[in-house]
């Protein structure tokens, strides 16, 4: 069966349950299933390899022992089994004490999931498409849960609000391929989502390991905070994917809910490379945990100001995704603008076309890479144009890893073209931190608002008119004298 097959049939599935209401919750209840088959299979590769292995879960809440069977518990009994033993048994691992690694992440991963499937019988229909289909054992079907999870994390851009847990594989791609992380350097995505960042380090990293001691290097350092359930739950499954078979540094948790000042040297951390959400705004309170300058309430400058805090000095280098508005806007921005100037490197920020993040969002998006310790004396910026042809980006004609083709050639050595171009800080210094540099190679076209458009438009029909009106009135003046 084709991975969209898989999913398609799954999701057709639930589809039929009453319970479960939408594309993102449909995703939720897959992920959790899969998460346990996945950690089952990596249960039973465990027992053989590491000496006196021991299941943080009990005997009967091992997927093996209540799932495996297709002609297992089904109907009310499987519902029963889920909402009222399986889910409490696991929420439990968050908080019991001397719970192992393992255990601790399951607790995590079960600590906000939700069963929202209302038929056992249909539920069982999905645990067994999941169930025959795949082993995660086998080197070939653990590839093919690679291929799923960037087809379900790909869904999430059409499922609503969900879209906001994905960033497009080529730009996490490209990031970090431009950051590059090299082995033992801390790495840190303080609003992870799914793990998209994290698992292209991974990946980046694995490249350059030799030695069991050099895998270990890799879990050790990766680290990533998210808030919400369900992309918290899709990120660990993503790194364990991605071979790092305990990934107990992936945290649920806010990031901001921690005071700016708790942060010491031992926090700081090598690399960030993030997409922090932007647009929306934290709760009360929440900025009180950040100093009276950067108290704001919009999550995107909150994350900029911790960012730049967690950095290690001299060494700490990060690359993030904002939108144009951080660019030229003014207050709190203004602060973390004039201190990325004075106290980092601001080096590059490359211009995103509008699209990029389509459906979620069709704000223009940017890319800030910035290194701590010295001042910035000028700005590389670079433009990312569209393909020939395209006007705009969509699910079926996505950003490609191979369009960043253009800036890894420049990136080494930078000259000024159609499409970079240079801008010193004093000049920054002198827009009052206005980073919203427009390309000088291009005419810029004014389109102007709608809004003033459609007001022309109506004062040019009402001109109209009026000259139409004066017209009639003469030719009537006129036949009038005729006759």
């Amino acid at each position: 069966m084709s991975i969209t097959t898989l999913i398609k049939t799954i999701q057709d599935i639930m589809r039929k349950d009453v319970g479960v209401d939408g594309d993102a919750q449909r995703i939720s209840q897959m992920a959790w299933l899969l998460f346990l088959k996945i950690f089952d299979d990596m249960e039973t590769e465990w027992e053989l390899t590491i000496s006196g292995y021991k299941s943080p879960l009990q005997s009967r809440f091992r997927w093996s022992n209540w799932a495996k069977n297709p002609e297992g518990i089904t109907g009310e009994e499987l519902i029963d089994f889920v909402n009222n033993d399986l889910f409490p048994s696991l929420k439990r691992l968050a908080t019991t004490a001397g719970v192992s690694e393992r255990g601790q992440v399951v607790g995590s991963v079960f600590e906000d999931a939700y069963n929202y499937m209302k038929s056992g019988t249909l539920l069982r229909q999905v645990i067994n498409t999941i169930e025959v289909d795949f082993d995660f054992n086998s080197s070939s079907d653990r590839h093919l849960f690679n291929d799923i999870y960037e087809k379900v994390l790909a869904d999430l851009q059409s499922a609503g609000n969900a879209g906001e847990y994905y960033t497009p594989r080529a730009v996490t791609q490209f990031m970090v391929e431009m950051i590059d992380p090299q082995l033992g350097e801390s790495i840190l995505d303080p609003a992870c989502g799914t793990g998209g960042f994290l698992t292209n380090a991974i990946a980046h990293l694995q490249k350059q390991t030799k030695t069991h001691e050099d895998r270990k290097k890799i879990a050790e350092k990766i680290m990533g905070v998210e808030k919400k359930p369900m992309p918290h739950m899709l990120a660990v499954t993503n790194v364990m994917l991605h071979g790092i078979d305990v990934p107990s540094k992936i945290k649920h948790d806010n990031t901001l809910t921690r005071p700016l000042k708790d942060y010491g040297p031992r926090d700081r951390v090598d690399i960030v490379i993030t997409n922090p959400p932007f647009g929306g705004m934290e709760e009360d309170g929440i900025e009180k945990n950040f100093q009276k300058k950067y108290q704001t309430r919009e999550t995107a400058d909150l994350f900029m100001a911790l960012i730049m805090h967690l950095l290690k000095p001299d060494v700490g280098r990060a690359a993030v995704v904002l939108p144009d508005g951080f660019l030229f806007g003014e207050g709190v921005k203004t602060t973390l603008k004039r201190e990325l100037l004075e106290e980092f490197n601001l080096h590059t920020i490359v211009r995103l076309p509008k699209g990029v993040f389509s459906p979620y969002t069709g704000i223009n998006t940017n890319i800030l890479f910035f290194e701590k310790g010295k001042p910035t004396k000028h700005v590389w910026f670079f433009e990312h144009p569209y393909p020939e042809g395209y006007k705009s980006y969509s699910r079926s004609k996505p950003l490609t890893i191979q369009e960043f083709d253009r800036e890894k050639a420049w990136w080494k050595k930078r000259k000024t073209s159609e499409y970079a171009w240079k801008v010193s800080a004093e000049e920054i210094v002198a827009r009052n931190y206005n980073l919203d540099c427009k390309n000088p190679h291009v005419t810029e076209v004014n389109h102007r608002d709608p809004e003033e458009l459609m007001a022309d438009y109506q004062k040019i029909v009402a001109q109209l008119k009026a000259a139409q009106q004066a017209l009639k009135s003469e030719l009537i003046a006129c036949l009038g004298d005729k006759s």
